[in-house]
């Protein structure tokens, strides 16, 4: 009987996904016998442990309890990496010649026919290694030099590879391969089947979480990865030329190569919003590394997590360097409905100084101190203030009354006390404080929109992202707030407390102030932001900041004091930029920079848009934006936009162009709103299966999803920081189709 020959490819794709099922059946039974192994080595850890004595403990038995503690947390981060990698833990495969100890780039060193070679050898990669009883390798890491070829071999320089081949997996289970060939001919023995990884990879759908592309990435990819960890590495492209990804797989591979630096000192990963660090949560963890802290720009001062935004002209005013002298003269200034004048019986004597005098002596103090460490330099003062108006008697004992004067005690608590630094931002929640400070460095419409932007935060009890920078910079003014004796400060323990405060409470470990009760329970929005103590700053070992083009200036400064012994890795395209003063920027991020070395790599090629959903893109940016950096579209679907009316009375059409996308396309949809209708389409996020989101233009920054409905293009303009630019980004978040909805005018 004859074989078709699509009956014969599929009889051949099966018999080589067979082939490396087998391959990878024998992975996952050493894995497992791995686990057991981690097992066997936290039992021995406890088993240390362990001491039938009573009393005191002696030397040898502490050294036991010492050694159980590492052998268990040593066990239980293998395992943990182990259950990790359950998933997709091969997936790649290397057919080279044996080259030895030789690296091989052109093809021109390469002898004629090089490829059939008979001296074979095949390398599987994975996200972890793994080797057989005998220690021979069964699995490479991929950040080890021996996968490098598996990125970097290319038809042009193959490095010795015949076939790179691509493994798809769902669990431990082996559903397909994809084979890149880069010889000039396959050998008999060799057999090449589907379309080639990366674009097989390309026309799969999206899910809810990036997935990490190890197994795709390309090799101008890979030398941005695997670039020298000192200093400053640049990734700049377009929309869609995988910077986030190369990003991510950088930060992998650093921990991977300079474990010991990287992993002691922590790498810090900003993106711009949360809904950014919860889509790329998976990446990391998913290529074995957990050293990674990911922040959004509104959470990286510790107790305070916000994502709400400043109406573009307000965040302009609060980006800006000039926003300093503003929060200096505050943090400078009096303390509001503190008392401005000095009255006690010190030593039987009245003793009165005025405003002047005490304005005087804050100036003095506050030119050598930060506030919050000066409480003793300015009672001193104080003391000899007074001293000088009242000179009978011994100083000496006129210095020991007023030392132990509770009269004393009373005004410095109210004329000098420690200040978070978020009270001082709510001060300027006053319009005529906030002119009074800003005087000569903004407007008064400017001041007077900073000042509401403050009210509006405590109306809502929460911080907006603009606010997080001017609250670090203040905390480096005014120093940590002085912890006083748990005495002094009206301390109980949390037994005490009423019941209803329960886990929420009790997560906040050892005593409780009344000023750690959740805002919930305290009935004020205002405690809501000043919930939780500000501490000294996380020095990083490496900061990775994804869609850098968007920091202001005061976010570059809150970054770099996190950076004072870091090297950084920069991902932006300065045609998606939401601030608007690029030089500006500039300046302040070559100062967080400081004088290290500097590299960039420039990725050219969309691999996220069809060609037709990205040239409409472009025909929006470049009239606007004509130096943007435009990258080459690799797919082609065949499908173009779609330009639909949007009723703005109703905004049905908006449900019925998602029910129809929902139909066209098997994964996830996005709608990207203005503001001014995110309260309409709420009903529609979580729709069909949960496949549907409703997001703002901002947030979209760093997503991607198989289809978008762009909502009304104009208002996006509007309301955005950016500008067109930001619509740029709304059209570049697509896949495989697009929707632009525009109301009649």
């Amino acid at each position: 009987m004859s074989t078709t020959p699509s009956t014969a490819t599929t009889d051949v794709v099966a018999r080589e996904i067979a082939h490396e099922q087998a391959h990878v059946d024998r992975v996952y039974a050493e894995l497992g016998r791995a686990s057991e192994r981690a097992g066997l080595v936290a039992q021995d850890g406890l088993a240390r442990g362990r001491t039938d004595r009573t009393g005191d403990i002696r030397d040898e038995e502490i050294t036991g309890l010492f050694e159980r503690d590492a052998l268990m947390f040593h066990a239980a981060r293998r395992q943990a990496s182990l259950d990790q990698q359950y998933e997709g833990l091969v997936f790649g495969r290397l057919d080279l010649v044996d080259l030895g100890t030789r690296r091989v780039d052109p093809v021109d060193e390469l002898p004629d026919e090089w490829w059939l070679d008979p001296d074979r050898e095949v390398r599987y990669i994975g996200r972890l290694g793994v080797r057989d009883e005998e220690y021979e390798p069964l699995v490479i890491d991929w950040r080890a030099p021996a996968a490098s070829a598996f990125y970097q071999a290319t038809p042009v320089q193959p490095q010795g590879v015949i076939r790179r081949r691509v493994l798809r997996s769902s669990g431990p289970t082996v559903v397909g391969v994809e084979d890149d060939l880069m010889a000039p001919a396959a050998p008999d023995d060799i057999v090449i089947t589907g379309d080639g990884a990366l674009m097989a990879a390309l026309t799969r759908t999206r899910g809810s979480r990036m997935r990490d592309i190890v197994a795709t990435i390309q090799r101008h990819q890979d030398e941005a990865i695997r670039a020298p960890g000192r200093g400053v590495t640049e990734i700049t492209g377009g929309p869609g030329t995988g910077k986030t990804v190369v990003a991510l797989h950088r930060a992998a591979y650093l921990l991977y190569s300079e474990r010991r630096r990287y992993e002691g000192g922590g790498v810090l990963v900003v993106g711009p919003s949360s809904a950014y660090t919860a889509y790329i949560e998976r990446v990391l963890p998913s290529l074995g590394e957990e050293s990674v802290l990911l922040r959004s720009l509104g959470d990286v001062v510790d107790a305070i997590t916000t994502g709400r935004l400043d109406r573009p002209e307000v965040a302009a005013v609060k980006g800006t360097l000039r926003v300093r002298e503003l929060l200096k003269r505050a943090a400078r200034g009096r303390v509001p409905d503190a008392p401005d004048t000095f009255r006690a019986f010190v030593g039987g004597q009245a003793i009165t100084l005025a405003p002047n005098v005490l304005d005087g002596i804050r100036r003095k103090v506050l030119n050598g101190h930060a506030r919050n460490a000066a409480t003793a330099a300015a009672r001193g003062m104080l003391a000899e203030a007074a001293w000088a108006t009242h000179r009978t008697g011994e100083r000496g004992d006129f210095m020991e009354a007023f030392e132990e004067s509770m009269a004393v005690d009373d005004f410095m608590e109210s004329w000098w006390p420690q200040v978070d630094p978020r009270e001082v931002l709510l001060w300027l929640a006053d319009t005529d404080l906030a002119y009074r400070h800003g005087r000569g460095v903004f407007n008064d419409g400017e001041l007077a929109a900073f000042a509401e932007s403050i009210r509006d935060a405590i109306e809502l009890g929460s911080w907006s992202v603009a606010d997080v920078a001017l609250i670090d910079d203040l905390s480096a003014r005014l120093g940590l707030v002085q912890e006083a004796d748990a005495e002094d400060r009206g301390f109980y323990e949390i037994d005490e407390l009423d019941g209803r405060l329960g886990a929420e409470v009790r997560a906040l470990g050892g005593p409780v102030s009344a000023a750690d009760t959740p805002a919930a329970y305290r009935g004020d929005t205002r405690d809501a932001l000043l919930r939780g103590r500000i501490g000294q700053p996380d020095e990083y070992a490496h900061i990775l900041v994804d869609e850098a083009q968007d920091l202001s200036p005061m976010q570059w400064r809150m970054v770099g004091r996190r950076a004072e012994y870091a090297s950084w890795t920069i991902v932006g395209d300065a045609a998606q930029a939401a601030w608007s003063d690029a030089a500006e920027a500039g300046r302040a991020r070559d100062d967080a920079f400081g004088t290290q070395p500097r590299r960039t790599f420039h990725l050219d090629t969309n691999y996220r848009n069809a060609r037709e959903i990205f040239d409409y893109a472009r025909d929006v940016i470049l009239p606007l934006v004509p130096d943007a950096d435009i990258p080459n579209a690799v797919r082609e679907t065949g499908s173009h936009p779609r330009e639909a009316v949007l009723s703005l009375d109703t905004l049905t059409d908006v449900t019925a162009e998602v029910d129809r996308l929902a139909e066209d396309v098997a994964g996830s949809i996005a709608v990207i709103s203005p503001a001014r209708y995110a309260a309409r389409l709420a009903p529609l996020d979580g729709a069909h299966d949960n496949r549907v989101v409703v997001i703002d233009p901002m947030s979209t920054k760093g997503l991607e999803w198989d289809a978008t409905v762009v909502v009304d293009p104009d208002a996006i303009v509007d309301e955005a920081p950016g500008g067109v630019r930001i619509l740029y980004v709304a059209l570049t978040r697509a896949a495989h189709r697009m929707t632009v909805l525009r109301p009649v005018r």
